[in-house]
């Protein structure tokens, strides 16, 4: 008897040992890893992409029931060992071009503010010919910058770096490589062939270098006509309020016409687009600007006045100043995207939007903020720093939604195609803001309705793959910066 008591026993105590190491997953469950193994970043990669991915049903690896035990999920996440070529292999949707993991979320938020490490000098870069070789050519200057105290300006070229021939290999290290300082080897174009020059010039990268996004506001007079002209070239909500009182001024000059020119704005925060709007538009409080579409778990838990965002009557410290226009001319490019696209859809149902330019890039859907805080919903909140894992310091921008305007559109994934086609012209960039400048020649052209006295034929068209804006953190990225429900569930 005793000894079958003691096989009872020891029988009993191996079934609850291997229940404990198998933990059935039960429905609505998240699963847990060993707490012995090491994936803090897979884990909180997996639970925030599970939770918040706008096509998490449409991967097989993010499904509620793709694992059936802890121990399964454990060994999963071992397999792999390096958590970026986790997220950016195994997590993401196969139509996915923007979602991006960063491995310090502090650079992420930094860039999101528009502060990062940068000497100012703001560039397109495109293919030699048809080798591998690269140049860039000056889009614009950041002011206040290293760049601005340099003899480099719009529309100057560049092939070197340190000496050494940029190419589409090599471009990222020595541009934006752990190198602080570096030298350009100038160059210039003569028929539309680019050719080296001894000139070089020396830049360092400015630790917290903060971008003003209005780089050029002003009003210009066409024929009687008050014309307001904004470049903006990024949507920090940092800068609301300088953006309303540039309107303000726009508002008191008395200006009938915009000339909004986004040819390098990448996008930003999806309030400031929201303003940015009303302050072309209007300030009616029950028009619908844009409403939001999530994943099913999430949609189903936000009611539809989170969902939806209304044009705003202030800044939410100040009164909008509108223009109250019924017409808006945009000057936009293939670098145009995300916020930059938002305010010309969420205004198109009321106003004629005139797009000048480009195709756009074709960014419709917003992201938000994720660390390894789950207390928090993965949402990084500056409040909750202590609440972030210490232990991963990984911080993600995954897709998580995707807008649509008043009148239901949110399909332009192919970018918004121009009304009025003008490429920008290396032989013929001319100055930003300035009345000769081709791109808002042809906007005060339409605006004042007279025929052609300027030459518009584009000798070189600007063909760049890349910008200098599309490879720091911020990209091309369209925020939420809206405070979700506390209340959401995280299955």
């Amino acid at each position: 008897m005793k000894k079958f008591s003691l096989l009872f026993i020891g029988l009993f105590i191996t079934l609850i040992s291997c229940s404990d190491d198998d933990n059935t997953i039960q429905n609505g469950d998240t699963p847990d890893p060993d707490p012995t193994s090491d994936v803090d970043a897979q884990h909180f990669m997996w639970q925030a992409m599970n939770l918040w991915y706008f096509w998490q049903e449409d991967v097989a690896d993010l499904a509620d029931d793709r694992f059936s035990t802890d121990a399964e999920y454990t060994e999963y996440l071992e397999s792999f060992d390096d958590p970026e070529s986790f997220f950016y292999d195994t997590l993401l949707f196969e139509e996915d071009r923007f979602s991006f993991a960063y491995e310090d979320y502090n650079d992420l938020v930094n860039n999101l503010s528009g502060i990062s490490q940068s000497n100012g000098l703001e560039f397109g870069l495109s293919y030699i010919g048809d080798t591998d070789n690269v140049f860039g050519y000056v889009q614009y200057i950041v002011p206040d910058s290293d760049a601005s105290t340099k003899d480099i300006h719009r529309g100057d070229f560049f092939t070197r770096v340190d000496g050494v021939q940029l190419t589409v290999n090599n471009y990222i290290e020595l541009l934006y490589g752990d190198n602080s300082t570096y030298t350009l080897g100038m160059a210039t174009i003569e028929n539309n062939t680019i050719y080296d020059i001894d000139k070089e010039v020396e830049l360092t990268k400015i630790e917290n270098q903060i971008e003003d996004p209005i780089l050029i506001a002003k009003t210009l007079d066409v024929n009687g006509t008050k014309v307001a002209y904004l470049m903006y070239n990024l949507f920090l909500s940092s800068f609301d309020e300088d953006l309303n009182a540039v309107f303000g001024q726009f508002v008191a000059d008395g200006a009938t016409e915009l000339v909004l020119d986004m040819r390098y704005n990448p996008g930003g925060n999806v309030n400031t687009s929201r303003l940015l709007a009303s302050m072309i538009y209007g300030t009616n409080t029950s028009e619908v600007y844009i409403k939001q579409r999530w994943n099913d778990k999430i949609q189903a838990q936000l009611s539809e006045e989170y969902l939806t965002d209304y044009f705003a009557s202030t800044t939410g410290t100040s009164p909008i100043n509108s223009l109250n226009l019924n017409r808006v001319f945009v000057i936009a490019t293939g670098d145009s995207a995300s916020a930059s696209e938002l305010v010309m859809n969420g205004l198109d149902p009321y106003i004629d939007v005139i797009h000048i330019g480009e195709t756009t890039r074709g960014k419709n859907e917003f992201s938000i903020t994720l660390v390894d805080d789950p207390g928090n919903s993965y949402i990084y909140s500056s409040d909750r720093e202590d609440n972030i894992n210490t232990d991963n310091s990984w911080g993600l921008q995954p897709l998580v939604g995707r807008n649509e305007n008043a009148n239901g559109f949110y399909d332009y994934t192919s970018g918004f195609t121009p009304d009025i086609e003008l490429e920008e012209d290396l032989t013929n960039l001319g100055v930003l803001g300035d009345v000769n400048e081709p791109l808002l020649a042809r906007a005060l052209q339409e605006i004042s309705g007279g025929s052609a006295k300027m030459d518009f034929t584009v000798e070189m068209p600007a063909k760049p793959f890349t910008s200098s804006r599309l490879q720091t953190p911020l990209k091309d990225n369209m925020y939420l910066d809206k405070p979700l429900p506390t209340d959401l569930k995280l299955k």
